[in-house]
């Protein structure tokens, strides 16, 4: 049985909005805000904790990057950043990447919780249960 390729390992020069040495900028191909963009290393790689510190240097500076981009063009109210490391963290594409989610004023009729929404059960932890 043949392997398919890596997705973000044969990503098309017209889907990378900004790159580095170590890695790419490509908006999400399915994206849950306007803007919401994807960071990641030129290198295959699964985890965020086998980068070398090159490599996580280069791709918070692209982070950072990213967001000035996003800033200018969507001017959202907020920011989730997110890495799903991990096939138990609800990774699917085994490519290290790091999500830089713009967040909008009523995206959400209470946004309190952020990411501890990803298990619904233990993200609210400030009303009475």
């Amino acid at each position: 049985m043949t392997e398919k390729p890596c997705a973000f390992c044969t990503l098309p020069e017209s889907r990378i909005i900004d790159a580095s040495q170590y890695g790419v900028v490509i908006r999400d191909g399915f994206p849950i805000s306007p803007g919401h963009t994807l960071v990641m290393p030129q290198r295959h790689i699964g985890s965020f904790f086998d980068l070398n510190a090159d490599e996580r240097e280069d791709l918070m500076a692209l982070l950072e990057r990213a967001k000035v981009v996003i800033d200018a063009e969507f001017k959202p109210d907020g920011y989730n950043i997110g890495i799903n490391d991990g096939p138990a963290a609800g990774q699917t594409v085994p490519h290290l990447h790091i999500h830089l989610i713009p967040r909008y004023k009523a995206d959400l009729p209470d946004p309190r919780g952020g990411v501890r929404w990803i298990i619904p059960e233990k993200a609210d932890y400030w009303s009475k249960r």
